[in-house]
């Protein structure tokens, strides 16, 4: 037998390993893409990745093979080299779908590694296998041995590479070097077992030189470049449009989300648009009650009705975008003032007709707050910010209107934000002080009890009404451990005023629902009453009527608690609004305080008959009464002729710091 020696044209041998290095980073991007994908679509990725990547190594074997001239025909039986494309796609699917998780453990990175050089090499044999000549093959068994070494060594290196740096953003010059290693695991386990490779013929055999099927390999090479090609370009198209449409619109709605407006700001406020904007923050009202009572699908169906009217309702230019749960923005480029508050009302009586959703027929409203560009702002962040404070103003003003940010709301706007922020340090720096309210016997004439009070003393502002301070509190959950604070400070002052004489002392302190939410109302009472050494029938708590729209059940659990030790129950504020009458048995109370209203507008007939509705009422349910509010001597003699004997009010004491309550007491004994 003649040993035969081939030569490589280097150009081609060049363009082997280029096809195989862009092979690799097609099929590397487009399995990074597992990461974010649903669980649905990441078999599509990998099966994608896997055929670049199996198409890959084929193209760069038969490329390479088309490079090594030999002394002698030779041609590729098809079969057997289509195996060989499958088998590479097979062992790029094994290797692909190994590493495709979140967190790559080394013995996934291993399979994976092993599985693609496994891929490679029986790729090469296998297309060495498919040449058929009249003259024989055979390995150098240590060079051979080589090959496969070095396929499984750049493999893992190159998996490695990938792994680390596949989801990280700007990383695509490692990315590139991932590939490179791919690329030079497949060429250098081709042309290292090309080196094993020792081809001869028999004595006087016919020679001749090339491929006599050549046009075979020059299609499968083309078309499967074209493969590539063509899912590289997939990549980036889905890249581009795909995934931004998803990343900046609503799934839902189909609307602009949130993250497109950065943006889409930048362009409507530059100097080239003119930068007059109106800007409509919608919230919709009572939403939340929709979607917890009937579900979040029906919750689901009435913002796409919702979002398909305000679509309807924008003229060309006009834009809305879904921020998130039942929040819409409106942009009206080249607005004014007028424009926008007219549209604000056309949507407000779009948004109010009713909804059919399965057998339901709904109805809600909407708040609409407006901010306008140049006047209010010229920025994103300030606009948004100034459009959702006058959404807020409109909904403290009963909803279902639109409100136009203003200089005074801008003003309260950011004294709330300061409020908000000090009201943080204030219990440390020890801000907060309590006053107390007498509760006046009318009839034995003598005080019965005080109702405490918190206040807050303000470096810089003053004193803060508790108007302002008590819902930023509840807003941020402050209100739980300065509830626990007062409660302290109010037993402590009433054990004080027991030692100092006055016998029936007794304080009431007002409760948060937030306080029952933390569950810690019960350790809150009982460490107050341990700490002061007061008994539990001298403190009382109150509670307000809006507290029936949360978890009865479970507020009447705790209330059951405190009654049980002695602590006295009352309802703050009753007949403020809120129908509590189906509940009112259920509740464990002692007292009804009469909400102030009934007491200033007692000159009115209805208010009188309401008035006397109320201690009957209380009467018959043998509750205490106390009436909030007294400021003359017409109401304490219209409320002793109804019934009611405790009162409360500015006739008998303002609210008064520990000081001026001593002074009080003074002078009421």
């Amino acid at each position: 037998m003649a040993t035969l020696h081939g030569h490589y044209n280097p150009w081609i041998v060049f363009l082997s390993f280029a096809i195989a290095m862009f092979a690799s980073y097609t099929a590397l991007s487009l399995t990074s893409k597992i990461m974010s994908a649903s669980r649905r679509a990441k078999p599509g990725w990998i099966a994608a990745g896997s055929i670049v990547m199996g198409c890959g190594i084929w193209s760069m074997h038969f490329i390479g093979m088309m490079a090594f001239h030999l002394p002698i025909t030779i041609r590729y039986d098809v079969p057997t080299t289509i195996v060989s494309l499958l088998l590479a796609v097979f062992a790029s699917c094994v290797a692909f779908a190994a590493t495709s998780t979140a967190r790559v453990g080394k013995r996934r990175l291993a399979l994976g590694g092993l599985a693609m050089s496994a891929g490679i090499t029986g790729m090469h044999y296998t297309g060495m296998a498919a040449m058929r000549m009249n003259g024989s093959i055979a390995y150098d068994k240590v060079v051979w041995t080589l090959s496969a070494v070095v396929a499984l060594l750049v493999s893992y290196a190159a998996l490695f590479l990938f792994m680390r740096f596949r989801s990280r953003k700007g990383m695509r010059a490692r990315r590139w070097a991932g590939a490179a290693a791919m690329g030079l695991a497949i060429c250098g386990m081709h042309y290292t077992g090309m080196a094993a490779a020792k081809f001869s013929a028999e004595p006087g055999t016919a020679t001749g030189e090339g491929v006599t099927n050549f046009s075979f390999l020059l299609i499968g090479v083309a078309l499967t470049i074209s493969i590539i090609l063509f899912l590289s370009w997939v990549a980036v198209y889905f890249d581009r449009h795909v995934l931004e449409r998803m990343a900046y619109s609503d799934p839902l709605t189909g609307l602009p989300n949130r993250h497109v407006l950065d943006r889409v700001f930048e362009e409507l406020l530059s100097e080239r648009a003119g930068k007059k904007l109106a800007v409509l923050f919608l919230d919709l009202d009572r939403f939340k009650t929709i979607n917890d009572t009937l579900g979040h699908d029906a919750g689901d169906e009435l913002i796409l009705q919702v979002s398909g009217r305000l679509r309807a309702g924008l003229s060309p230019g006009q834009a809305v975008y879904r921020l998130g749960g039942d929040e819409f923005l409106l942009l009206l480029p080249g607005s004014e003032r007028t424009e926008a508050e007219a549209l604000a009302l056309r949507l407000l009586q779009e948004i109010k007709a009713p909804y059919r959703i399965g057998d339901n027929e709904l109805y809600i409203t909407a708040s609409i707050g407006i901010s306008l560009a140049p006047e209010h702002a010229s920025d994103r962040s300030s606009l948004m910010k100034a459009a959702d404070t006058a959404m807020y103003e409109a909904k403290r003003a009963g909803k279902n209107r639109h409100a136009v940010f203003d200089a005074e709301l801008g003003r309260r706007m950011e004294r709330k934000l300061r409020l908000e922020k000090d009201l943080r340090k204030a219990m440390a720096l020890e801000e907060f002080y309590v006053v107390y309210q007498p509760q006046w016997h009318s009839t034995a004439e003598r005080p019965i009890g005080m109702e405490a009070l918190a206040r807050w003393r303000h470096p810089e502002l003053g004193v803060v009404s508790p108007a302002e301070f008590i819902p930023l509190a509840e807003e941020t959950g402050l209100i739980i451990p300065l509830t626990r604070w007062v409660m302290f400070e109010s037993c402590r002052q009433a054990a004080e005023w027991r030692r100092d004489g006055w016998a029936e002392a007794c304080v009431s302190v007002n409760l948060s629902v937030r306080v029952f939410e933390s569950q810690h109302l019960f350790e809150m009472t009982t460490g107050a009453l341990g700490a002061a050494g007061l008994e539990p029938e001298r403190l009382e708590v109150e509670i307000t009527e809006s507290l029936l729209l949360y978890n009865v059940q479970e507020i009447v659990h705790q209330l059951t608690e405190l009654r049980a030790l002695g602590v006295k129950i009352a309802m703050d504020d009753f007949g403020s609004g809120y129908s509590s009458l189906g509940s009112l048995d259920r509740l464990p109370l002692d007292t009804l305080k009469i909400d102030q209203l009934f007491i200033r507008e007692s000159n009115i007939s209805s208010k009188q008959a309401i008035l006397q509705a109320i201690v009957t009422l209380a009467s018959e349910l043998r509750m205490e009464m106390v009436a909030e509010g007294v400021e003359t001597e017409e109401q304490i003699a219209l409320l002793r002729d109804a019934g009611c004997h405790v009162m409360q009010g500015y006739y008998y004491g303002k609210p008064m710091e520990k000081e001026a309550v001593r002074e009080w007491l003074a002078s009421r004994g």
